[in-house]
């Protein structure tokens, strides 16, 4: 397997704060950070609500100045803060260490489109006709639009600005693979630093689709929940009367490094990075394969990599959107893979709470496994109500648990049919 990998700082910026130890406890008190959208007018659209992060844009705690960040998008904002957090948590921000030695890898999606401005241009550059006149859309363009802000939009720049921040000159990638990115991106920062190419990597993502474009694509595809009377009840995993996921957004980030290297330095570790899969439906775009072919196969072969029996699994947080399809197959994946021992294994999707950080859901999650290992307390799936006998799992309603939880596993389907699955234990 190569050099051991253990995580030893985290940092959170979620609709319910950002500040690990206070989004954790909102977590296990079951409480819902969704509500009406505020970010723009949605008065229209047959989706209403949405998981903001609020009272966003305070930089000082991160050891930012506030005026450096007028304008600049909430996905590099947001990674920039769960960062410093991951940083400060670990120690590293009064450590000397090698910076060449220290990589960034995220799973960040684009940042938010102007919707004011594109439709300013739009109608500046029409016609009576009613057709754009496409030279006096781009000069105009030319004229008015910002270009290093353009540029800031693009996934890759909250890495960029994260290894700036903190110097760091290791390797620098992001990957865009839908609501698998950011897990994806631990598990590829794990393998850098099993296979010797760095010692410390920042791993984890960030985003925010809660704009014009990115509701109306979901809508469009009838993806999201329009509960719009009752927000804090429309994420409902698993349950039968769930109608569809909640937009969300945020950032997890979290330090990972050798276990010797953080040994030697005196580092608190939360956990060992253990297991990771990662495959492909190979099937539809917009649907997980109906037999949940992906997603068992990668949660087979992040057992198989960590050397798990099926029995050793304490705990799985579900990739649980609240859509009608997903959780069926999602169900019906874990009892490929475990059997009848899968009844006997808690699961919960704590996108009930948060809604779908989309991008940023995978590190998210997987530090609410870290938490759970630490605090010995699994989080539950709120807004359980009706029993679905299509999903007859056991998921962890309303109300946390107390439990022996020492190895976790993390699940993360993504549009396109990208499957990744976590697994951490308790170092010992």
């Amino acid at each position: 397997m190569g050099r051991r990998v253990v995580v030893t700082g985290i940092g959170l910026v979620t609709p319910l704060g950002f500040e690990v130890e206070t989004v954790w406890q909102r977590i296990l008190n079951g409480e819902s950070g969704v509500a009406p959208i505020t970010l723009f007018d949605a008065s229209s659209f047959p989706t209403k609500i949405a998981a903001e992060v609020k009272n966003w844009g305070d930089m000082t705690p991160f050891g930012e100045k506030n005026e450096d960040w007028v304008g600049r998008d909430r996905h590099i904002s947001f990674a920039v803060g769960a960062a410093y957090q991951a940083m400060k948590d670990s120690g590293l921000l009064d450590t000397d260490y090698d910076p060449t030695r220290f990589g960034v890898y995220t799973g960040a999606g684009e940042g938010k489109q102007d919707f004011d401005l594109f439709t300013k241009l739009i109608t500046e550059a029409l016609g009576e006709d009613g057709s754009v006149d496409v030279g006096k859309f781009v000069n105009k363009g030319l004229e008015i639009l910002n270009p290093v802000r353009e540029i800031e939009q693009e996934p890759n720049m909250p890495a960029a600005f994260i290894a700036a921040k903190f110097g760091l000159k290791g390797p620098n990638i992001n990957n865009l693979t839908a609501c698998a990115a950011s897990a994806q991106a631990v598990g590829e920062a794990s393998e850098i630093i099993r296979r010797g190419e760095a010692d410390l990597m920042i791993g984890g993502g960030s985003h925010s689709m809660i704009h014009p474009f990115g509701v109306t694509g979901f809508n469009l595809l009838t993806a999201l929940s329009t509960r719009n009377d009752e927000p804090a009840r429309a994420s409902r995993p698993f349950d039968k009367d769930r109608d569809g996921f909640v937009i969300g957004e945020g950032s997890g980030m979290v330090i990972l490094e050798e276990l010797e290297h953080a040994q030697k330095r005196g580092a608190r570790i939360y956990g060992e990075l253990i297991g990771y899969g990662c495959t492909s439906d190979a099937y539809r775009i917009t649907d997980i394969h109906p037999e949940g072919r992906g997603a068992a196969s990668c949660m087979q072969m992040a057992l198989d990599t960590a050397g798990l029996k099926t029995t050793d699994v304490d705990y799985i947080n579900a990739h649980g959107t609240s859509t009608g399809l997903n959780d069926r197959v999602e169900t019906l994946a874990i009892k490929k893979v475990f059997g009848d021992q899968a009844y006997n294994i808690p699961i919960s999707s704590t996108k009930s709470e948060t809604g779908h950080l989309i991008a940023a859901s995978g590190a998210t999650e997987m530090i609410y496994c870290l938490l759970a290992i630490r605090d010995q307390i699994l989080p539950p799936t709120i807004n359980y109500e009706t029993p679905d006998p299509n999903c007859d799992l056991d998921y962890i309603p309303n109300k946390a648990r107390k439990a022996d939880v020492r190895v976790t596993l993390s699940n993360n389907f993504g549009f396109g049919g990208q499957d990744v699955t976590l697994a951490l234990r308790k170092f010992e």
